[in-house]
């Protein structure tokens, strides 16, 4: 795993990547839509976790950065 990424609790360079989806507001609730998409960071030694919300196109930017893709 080629990774520029350093976990900021423990200094381990070991990760897992995932997405999920939530609701918004009030109507997406009412509605069980799921509008909102993020895309997290998990370190494979703690379990720290970061969190980042984006289009589709703005995620591969983000990970591209992150892990020199």
């Amino acid at each position: 795993m080629n990774s520029n990424w350093v976990c900021p609790k423990c200094g381990n360079t070991g990760y897992e990547t995932d997405q999920f989806q939530a609701t918004g507001g009030t109507l997406s609730k009412l509605f069980d839509v799921q509008n909102k998409r993020f895309s997290t960071v998990t370190c494979t030694r703690c379990k720290y976790t970061e969190i980042y919300k984006a289009s589709s196109n703005e995620l591969g930017n983000i990970f591209d950065l992150f892990f020199g893709g």
